[in-house]
């Protein structure tokens, strides 16, 4: 039994798992089990009026610590850095496409967009990052599914909407982005596209299975790019970036931290060992502080 959300996007990323799992053998069965997160229903306060670092996962990780589905599928971004010590991340399947997309309503490139232009994200991160860019246009605050959001972008009068490319692709609807910004013009949000499989740490059966569709260098990126985003505290009100690229013979990163209004940007890069991910993640996020990041956390704590 393999649990997930029940978001169209949720379902569809773990179909594409169980299908990595079934052309890689075992002969195994699989059933579907749709869970309701928190985050799915919030309370009237949104989000901000729960824990954040839970809000996707904690029901589905409480039924697999109590053994009522056998794995489960997240998105890694949505999964806290402090698991159940009785769960393991048993695989992270090759990576999607990490970088973030435009999708515009005239088929306009981000540099072609009128002055003024409106254009819809409820990141904190690519809302910095566009700013910073081009201080001339009004970034909207965007809530909602990838369909929800797409939809929007007619109905709210916006001129594009910046969504995360792999979303786009899983759902089949990758060709409606416009414009896919590569990590030099904005770095995506730590662990993008990746998908966590998460297992019980006692199950030797699940994990063995689960093994057959890990990605060394999948898995690499994700502890770098974590640990990037836990040693600056990062949540999802911190405008911050990390990707990681190579893999276990080395890694390439970039990592940005940025003022929420994009008057001021931080970034670095570093380059290590992919056994050592964490340490380069965590060296990354000292170089960023030392190009101004200080600063920026300074301002944002103040």
């Amino acid at each position: 039994m393999v649990g997930t959300r029940g978001s169209k996007l949720a379902l569809a990323q773990t179909r594409i798992v169980l299908g990595m799992l079934e052309k890689a053998g075992g002969g195994y069965g699989f059933e579907l089990v749709p869970i309701k997160t928190m985050g799915d229903a919030p309370p009237p306060g949104g989000l901000g009026a729960m824990d954040g670092k839970t809000a996707f996962t904690g029901e589905i990780e409480a039924q697999l610590a109590d053994g009522k589905i056998d794995f489960a599928v997240h998105s890694m971004k949505d999964l806290p850095p402090a698991a159940d010590d009785r769960l393991v991340v048993a695989a992270t399947p090759q990576r999607g496409d990490a970088r973030d997309a435009l999708v515009t309503a005239t088929g306009s490139r981000f540099a072609d967009l009128k002055k003024g232009a409106r254009v819809g994200t409820s990141s904190a991160r690519r809302r910095a990052q566009l700013l910073a860019a081009r201080k001339d246009i009004e970034v909207v605050e965007l809530h909602g599914n990838v369909e929800t959001r797409l939809r929007k972008l007619d109905t709210e009068m916006l001129d594009g909407i910046v969504l995360a490319a792999a979303g786009l692709e899983r759902l089949g609807l990758g060709a409606r982005a416009t414009q896919l910004f590569g990590a030099e013009e904005m770095v995506p949000a730590p662990c993008q596209g990746i998908l966590a499989v998460q297992a019980r740490r006692d199950s030797s059966e699940t994990l063995a299975l689960l093994k057959m569709i890990d990605d060394s260098a999948t898995r690499a990126a994700s502890e770098c790019e974590r640990a990037f985003s836990e040693a600056l505290g990062g949540d999802c009100d911190v405008p911050l970036g990390a990707f990681a690229s190579g893999g276990s013979e080395g890694l390439t990163a970039v990592g940005v931290l940025a003022y929420p209004d994009g008057t001021r940007l931080a970034r670095a890069s570093a380059t290590g060992s992919g056994a050592r991910a964490g340490d380069l993640g965590r060296e990354l996020a000292a170089r960023v502080l030392a190009s101004g990041g200080d600063d920026i956390m300074r301002r944002l704590a103040g």
